[in-house]
């Protein structure tokens, strides 16, 4: 019984350790959307973590509501970036430490 319980425990100690190399890695990487023909860029950490807005000046003085449309997308794009880098990274992981779950 003990066994069992000491396997299980080194599994998870391992699951954190590549969680946190996970995590460090997904801060290290940076991903870049655009928008307005890349008039508008937004860059974002694979962890979700918006680093930067770039605005182009020709746009700064345009039409507000055309403005935060592009905003919006480019910042939806940039998570959807992410979010899927985040996933594939997670999945790696799950697969190795419970090979048949993914």
């Amino acid at each position: 019984m003990l066994g069992k319980f000491g396997d299980m425990m080194g599994k998870l100690q391992e699951a954190k350790k590549i969680a946190e190399e996970i995590k460090t890695k997904l801060d290290n990487t940076l991903l870049t959307s655009e928008s307005a023909g890349g008039d508008i860029k937004i860059e974002i950490t694979g962890n979700r973590k918006v680093i930067r807005v770039s605005v182009a000046p020709a746009l700064q003085h345009g039409d507000k509501q055309q403005l935060e449309e592009h905003l919006l997308k480019a910042m939806n794009q940039a998570i959807g970036m992410a979010d899927k880098i985040h996933e594939e990274e997670m999945k790696k992981v799950a697969g190795g430490l419970m090979p048949g779950l993914f």
